[in-house]
């Protein structure tokens, strides 16, 4: 494509126009077949509902959870890998569990998320996922949640999230 190097004042013409909006229009599937999206999907928080119910708990003790889960379709990229915002619905779901198990009903809140994508995890793979906290003071939890291919329990996605507890009003 086109760049505009510094001090090129000129505007492009009708056709390179042209040409930008179709490209743009193609990206954002504009005029391909339109996708009809089911009343239950509108729900607050249906991916991970979703995503959840194909999590299988492994096990559970304070502060550390392992879970399996098989690369579905659904969730699958161009590419036939696992799609990086299903990574991060899976993170958080195995973290906020970890996060109760250390800290009950108090509230906290997502502060800090950060994640490593080292490999892919293919169409049909199992893999474990295993969460662990890190740190548990008063008011922030640190947690850790690691996908491994379960076969051969290679590293393929690292997080690392950080949970704040929500101070208590005092009115």
């Amino acid at each position: 494509m086109g760049r505009v190097k510094d001090g090129d004042e000129s505007s492009p013409g009708p056709n390179e126009q042209e040409r930008r909006i179709s490209v743009a229009k193609a990206i954002l599937g504009v005029d391909g077949p339109s996708l009809t999206i089911p009343d239950t999907l509108y729900k607050k928080d249906a991916l991970g509902d979703l995503i959840r119910a194909l999590l299988k708990v492994q096990h559970i003790e304070p502060g550390r959870i392992t879970c399996t889960f098989t690369v579905n379709p659904s969730f699958t990229n161009a590419y036939n890998t696992l799609h990086g915002g299903a990574v991060g619905v899976i993170s958080e779901a195995v973290a906020l569990g970890c996060v109760r198990s250390v800290a009950g009903d108090k509230d906290f809140f997502l502060g800090e998320w950060a994640a490593s994508y080292l490999s892919a995890a293919r169409l049909k793979e199992e893999l474990q996922v295993d969460g662990v906290v890190i740190r548990h003071g008063r008011s922030i939890i640190v947690t850790s949640v690691e996908f491994r291919i379960k076969q051969t329990r290679k590293l393929i996605y690292s997080v690392r999230a950080t949970f704040y507890s929500i101070p208590a009003a005092h009115l």
